[in-house]
């Protein structure tokens, strides 16, 4: 399935089951898709790297916890944001997570419209992310297909060099730089320059924080 087409999903992890089938009820009565798990193993034998969605996660759980949950969907590299659902003692541990890269936490007792607003944050949030995931793979796939040459070309053109700094460099014509260049811009389907530079700086960027 594509990227594109696939549905997103609240995933809601509470052991508290009253306050588990509150949240389906509120969720799905404002139509979002929703999956529960009264336990934190139970989801994490449920997950795989292509769900979409969010993940609403209460901090304390017997078994294994909401945090050592989210901790092991970090050293997964889980994609989806978490929102936690902590007592007025937990908030010291909830903040912790923000640190670690949790999307946002909420204290019990909540106000569904709060709730609400956090879940649809989180959605558009990861949607983007997976269009600029998607965005970044493209242009990966498509910097793979350049010639050694090509790439040369690219990287000068990149760093602000002009067609004659770039000739001097590489020891060619202006005129071999320009049709390198040409072809650096159809493969990569750039439009411009600005598009172009765009596409390798968010490439090296996903690169970095890996």
């Amino acid at each position: 399935m594509s990227e594109a087409l696939i549905e997103q999903q609240v995933f809601i992890v509470d052991d508290d089951e009253a306050q588990r089938d509150s949240l389906v009820w509120l969720l799905e009565s404002h139509k979002y898709k929703v999956g529960a798990f009264p336990r934190a193993e139970d989801f994490l034998a449920a997950w795989n790297e292509k769900l979409a969605g969010c993940l609403v996660l209460d901090v304390r759980m017997p078994g294994m916890s909401g945090l050592e949950l989210f901790e092991e969907l970090c050293r997964r590299r889980s994609t989806l944001p978490v929102i936690f659902i902590t007592g007025h003692g937990d908030v010291p541990m909830a903040v912790a997570a923000l640190k670690k890269g949790a999307a946002d936490f909420i204290e019990k007792p909540f106000a569904a419209e709060d709730m609400l607003r956090l879940v649809d944050d989180c959605l558009a949030h990861e949607r983007g992310a997976r269009t600029r995931r998607r965005s970044e793979a493209d242009t990966a796939q498509r910097l793979a297909q350049l010639t050694v040459r090509e790439r040369e070309v690219l990287d000068l053109v990149v760093a602000g060099k002009l067609n004659k700094q770039v000739a001097d460099k590489l020891s060619i014509s202006i005129k071999t730089v320009e049709v390198h260049r040409a072809r650096v811009m159809e493969k990569m389907g750039a439009q411009s320059l600005a598009s172009l530079v765009r596409q390798i700086v968010a490439v090296e960027a996903d690169e970095a924080g890996r």
